[in-house]
């Protein structure tokens, strides 16, 4: 599935979706990659081998202040948490601005490779005004103008619930951040093993497991919970593009 575009006034450029969910895929994929690495190296460090980077260099900025291994495991622990939400919701955001630039072009052109000038200025106004939008706005443009409902828009939204939480409330949830349940939820995607195997091999299914905050909660996830989170995001974009694939159709079907 393709469209072009002109930004530049010269020959026409093609924005190619499948290519763009790969590149998105393969850099997501990297994320996940560094996070198993880093789950792994902080279950290696040893507390001599931390002491002896730290007396290395023979000073340190601010020797009084130096933490210790403890403290610096814990420091390091929930700045991972930090990083690792942080990420799902740029990568999120990432997802939903490239979804929308091929979505704007398709509806420009009504999904018409021979882009005019006019047709060029409404997509790139149409992605000029949807970039800088809030979360939520972007989730409402989407559906409002192109008919699509994302998946786990709930659990997203309730990511940057946990992000807030995490940089302003030291980890806490407060009160009005719960629903009428009293619950913060997000939906994580999981595998669950099946009992019946496909030629000797155990079959995976997708599933949602469900992590739930009340107020007053301190916001922890474990380590395969983080883990998860960018599964999950996986599991969002890759329903997005779908979906981004799906309105094309319709479009070029019904032209």
């Amino acid at each position: 599935m393709t469209a072009e575009s002109n930004p530049n006034g010269g020959q026409p450029q093609q924005v190619n979706l499948q290519q763009i969910a790969q590149q998105f895929m393969s850099g997501l994929q990297r994320h996940f990659d560094m996070l198993a690495f880093n789950l792994a190296s902080r279950e290696a460090v040893q507390e001599e081998t931390y002491n002896q980077h730290v007396n290395a260099p023979r000073i340190m900025p601010a020797a009084p202040r130096h933490q210790n291994f403890e403290q610096m495991q814990a420091y390091a622990r929930d700045l991972l948490v930090r990083q690792v939400i942080g990420d799902s919701l740029n990568l999120t955001v990432t997802a939903m601005n490239n979804a929308h630039f091929f979505l704007a072009l398709v509806k420009a052109t009504n999904a018409n490779k021979d882009v005019t000038p006019d047709a060029q200025k409404a997509a790139q106004e149409s992605q000029q005004a949807f970039i800088p939008a809030q979360l939520d706005e972007k989730f409402n443009r989407l559906e409002k103008d192109y008919g699509i409902m994302c998946e786990l828009e709930d659990s997203i939204t309730s990511l940057g619930f946990v992000m807030q939480i995490l940089m302003q409330q030291n980890g806490v949830v407060k009160a009005e951040q719960v629903d009428e349940q009293g619950e913060l939820a997000i939906e994580l995607k999981s595998v669950e093993i099946q009992e019946a195997a496909v030629e000797g091999q155990p079959q995976g299914k997708l599933v949602d497991l469900r992590k739930v905050f009340r107020a007053e909660d301190i916001v922890f996830f474990s380590d395969v919970e983080l883990q998860l989170v960018l599964v999950s995001v996986a599991s969002f974009a890759d329903s997005l593009f779908k979906s981004v694939a799906e309105y094309a159709r319709s479009v070029q079907e019904g032209a």
